[in-house]
């Protein structure tokens, strides 16, 4: 390439450069502007080269600022960037440049270089971007609100569902409360038929119907005994000094005349009396036994051990027969649940049965556990304070 040639190119690179290039003397008057600049503003080079200077181009607004602040930093620095100055078109209209500029000293003189770049398209992002990132925004807002009310909503689900509780469990306790006494009137009917002396028929009728009644009648007390811990924050028990090893005794009694054919065997261990409640105590080896005899094998016996300690008593219940589900062992205790074998037998239960042991451990300041093996069967152990005996009954 030869040293024309080169100059060609060079001179068309400054002319057709994708950016606006000028050079100004120090006062402002432009000396060279190339193509793309004179095109941007739609006038040619010749009205621009020495007749303007390069402040009588920008708008009002932009004179201001180019003689206040952009040539008093150009002076002092040598040099300032991507500063933006808006320029007046041709049309009348603004047209936005982003300047880029040096003070270059010559032997002939002091020139300002410039590089401009329009930055329609840029602002056009940046307003986009502005548009995109408030309709986040929006966007956001408007998901916190709807979270807000679905949290609202949800709270307010909570709360008709415990008042809906609530007023369940209020009615279990008057519903229950009030079919005492029929029940009552009907079982003093079938110990008075007893009594007359009726015919083996009639007997074994009256004898069905003092069972049954039995049965919801204390199907009834555990619907109390659930109402009383829910809402009356729990069960309430009269303490008063008694023989443990005597009432796990007569309790197996009563087990045995309703599980005709069952094993059912006592281990004592310790002295002494204790001070409990107990009816409560009743129930404690009551639904024990009967949970140990509903799942239990029934070719085997089930054990239940009284001990008295120096400070605890304790009744526990064995039985053998396949272990509780460890998915089960979380829930033993929740109320209103019934184990698998409840359910295929029909049992009338309700599923309290645990869950009133361990209220009444609380209220006894002790506590139940459960421990299920395959190979050495299932065993649930209440203890409970042994307490002070005393020949008065103390209600706690």
């Amino acid at each position: 390439m030869t040293a024309a040639q080169a100059g060609d190119e060079w001179h068309t690179l400054f002319e057709r450069a994708p950016c606006g290039l000028v050079t100004t003397l120090a006062n402002g008057t432009i000396r060279h502007a190339n193509e793309t600049f004179c095109a941007w503003l739609g006038v040619p080079a010749e009205a621009l080269v020495g007749s303007k200077r390069l402040q009588d181009l920008l708008t009002v607004g932009s004179k201001i600022f180019h003689q206040t602040h952009w040539m008093p930093l150009l002076q002092m620095q040598g040099s300032v960037a991507e500063v933006q100055i808006d320029f007046v078109h041709r049309d009348g209209h603004a047209l936005p440049m982003l300047v880029n500029a040096a003070v270059r000293t010559t032997q002939d003189g002091v020139y300002h270089d410039l590089a401009l770049f329009v930055v329609v398209d840029r602002r056009k992002y940046e307003r986009e971007l502005l548009a995109a990132r408030r309709r986040a925004e929006e966007l956001l807002d408007r998901e916190r609100v709807i979270q807000t009310q679905l949290a609202e909503v949800l709270r307010e689900q909570e709360r008709q569902a415990q008042a809906r509780a609530v007023l369940a469990e209020q009615l279990i306790g008057i519903v229950s409360h009030d079919l005492r006494t029929p029940l009552g009137v009907v079982l003093l009917g079938a110990a008075a038929l007893e009594a007359v002396g009726l015919a083996p028929a009639q007997a074994r009728v009256v004898k069905r119907i003092a069972s049954a009644t039995s049965r919801a009648n204390r199907l009834i007390t555990d619907l109390l005994d659930f109402t009383q811990a829910r809402l009356g924050g729990g069960l309430r028990v009269s303490s008063a000094a008694l023989d443990l090893h005597m009432l796990v005794a007569e309790c197996i009694e009563e087990l045995r005349l309703v599980w005709e054919g069952r094993m059912i065997q006592q281990v004592r261990r310790g002295e002494g009396l204790v001070c409990a409640d107990a009816d409560r105590l009743t129930q404690v080896v009551t639904n024990l036994a009967t949970n140990a005899l509903t799942y239990g094998t029934a070719s085997h016996p089930i054990t239940i051990t009284s001990e008295i300690s120096s400070e605890h008593l304790t009744i526990a219940v064995h039985n053998h027969g396949p272990p509780i589900p460890p998915s089960l062992m979380p829930h033993l205790f929740e109320p209103l649940r019934r184990g698998e074998q409840q359910v295929k037998l029909g049992s009338r239960s309700v599923g309290l049965g645990l869950y009133i042991v361990q209220e009444i451990a609380r209220a006894h300041a002790g506590q139940v556990s459960v421990e299920s093996d395959a190979e050495l069967g299932t065993r649930f152990v209440f203890t409970a304070a042994r307490g002070e005996p005393g020949p008065l009954a103390d209600e706690v």
